[in-house]
């Protein structure tokens, strides 16, 4: 195997290393032993979705074949893993008056595992994938959603916390409100532009708001454990740096992506500026005169400000900005962003065409969270390096990306003084990616999707990274 050469010391000895999973992605059984539909099943059920027309309906099997997935995980010696929660396996209608008992036992399984190899578990409790039958009740959208979700975490803080102590609430807001609301690509599919992102993105600040003040005043004292709610965002430079118009439009950007949610949760209890100004101007500019497009927290509700024990960040790419304030358009999310990001050609793209490979770009994108929000203790808690086309278990480049990203972050902690504390690779197994179904491989292990047996093999690279 290839080996990664770092400083002796380039991480503190309490560091995490760890690998990242989803539910809809590995798990399977999508109607086994009292699980309930998700929205994510019925996306895909209904064809035309996905690459392939392919499902999440047996992905990796991984709640038939988690023992193999275990071993995997001790194969990789990892300290920490993260997973998230099915909350339809659990809660088939996604109320608590219907628990799945066998649901409860399948993740007191894998956590009891984790735990007997030294391996600290940590759970999204969200992570794409609503209960089809919350969402026939307006899913998202509906202001009620804060309740059945705060009704779920305190459930799982209750079932599972003496064990779990990193939890994560809702895995990427911005990707589910605007893959899922604006764009219409992601489950549910709904395209409804400059509306329903907000709302959606407003209602998920809510619910983990609400959530975390649960855990703290219900739980935390006899649990001792910490929550959070994972973000994505790229980082950003102007396309121009001698244009002052794409230097404000840099800064816009990382405010409509991170700011969006970071901001009321680490600085101000509120949205950015930027955005409040921004959205507030196209309104009178296309003589918008409903409800406002972006909500705004109630004083009887808990604020979300304070509500994350640490920042847990979700890294992949790199943009350069440019600006589009000028150009006229329809009511969007993208029109009140007004910018636009594009690769360099100079950066490398592996596997997707999104996806240029700037490990530099993470290194930047944790100073400047250690800088606007108040210096928190950060998880990487995703971050990869993805394959297409033929598999090739000799992954010569993916072995360059880790060794390139895990300098930049012994660079952070060590020269830029940011507080990280692990980093969890995406992802444990190659995994049903979403609208690209098996087509993009991001895993550790290869698992061979096509097949009945869904074997597990280690791609060359892995004793590389952790």
């Amino acid at each position: 195997m290839s080996e990664i050469k770092l400083p002796v010391g380039a991480f503190p000895p309490d560091f995490a290393w760890g690998a990242a999973t989803a539910a809809y992605q590995i798990e399977g059984g999508w109607n086994m032993d009292g699980k309930g539909p998700s929205i994510w099943d019925t996306f895909c059920h209904a064809k035309g979705k996905v690459y392939e027309d392919q499902t999440g309906d047996v992905a990796c099997n991984s709640y038939q074949l988690w023992d193999e997935d275990l071993k995997c995980i001790q194969q990789l010696g990892l300290t920490h893993y993260r997973l998230s929660f099915s909350w339809s396996r659990l809660l088939p209608d996604g109320t608590t008056n219907c628990v799945n008992p066998k649901g409860v036992m399948y993740y007191n399984k894998v956590i009891n595992d984790l735990i007997a190899n030294a391996v600290t578990p940590m759970v999204t409790l969200y992570h794409f994938d609503l209960p089809q039958a919350l969402e026939n009740h307006g899913g998202w959208k509906s202001p009620d959603i804060a309740d059945f979700f705060d009704s779920y975490a305190r459930f799982c803080f209750e079932t599972f916390g003496d064990r779990v102590k990193l939890w994560i609430t809702v895995n990427e807001p911005y990707v589910c409100a605007k893959f899922g609301y604006e764009d219409g690509i992601f489950a549910p599919g709904l395209k409804e532009p400059g509306t329903s992102v907000y709302l959606v993105g407003h209602n998920m600040l809510r619910a983990h708001a609400r959530a975390w003040h649960s855990y703290d005043a219900n739980f935390r004292h006899l649990q001792g454990g910490k929550v959070s709610i994972a973000l994505n965002s790229d980082w950003a430079v102007p396309l121009d740096p001698a244009s002052p118009k794409d230097v404000e439009a840099t800064a816009r950007y990382m405010d409509f992506i991170l700011g969006w949610f970071a901001c009321p949760v680490f600085c101000t209890g509120d949205y950015p500026e930027t955005m409040k100004s921004r959205i507030e101007a196209r309104n009178l500019e296309l003589g918008f005169s409903k409800a406002p497009r972006l909500p705004k927290f109630l004083e009887d509700e808990p604020n979300p400000l304070g509500t994350a024990d640490f920042f847990a960040l979700n890294y992949y790419t790199s943009r350069k900005v440019k600006d589009t304030s000028s150009h006229r358009s329809e009511l969007s999310f993208s029109g009140d962003q007004a910018a636009e990001g594009v690769t360099d050609q100079s950066w490398p793209v592996c596997g997707v065409s999104w996806l240029a490979v700037v490990p530099e770009g993470l290194r930047k994108l944790l100073k400047y969270i250690k800088e606007t929000y108040n210096n928190p203790a950060i998880y990487i808690t995703e971050n990869g390096f993805s394959q297409t086309g033929p598999v090739q278990l000799e992954d010569i480049d993916r072995c360059q990306f880790y060794q390139d990203t895990l300098q930049e972050i012994a660079k952070a902690l060590r020269e830029d003084g940011v507080d990280v504390r692990g980093y969890f690779a995406w992802s444990l197994l190659d995994n049903f990616e979403w609208t690209e179904g098996f087509s993009v491989r991001f895993g550790l292990f290869h698992v061979d999707c096509y097949s009945a047996e869904l074997k597990r093999s280690i791609y060359r690279s892995v004793g590389a990274e952790l």
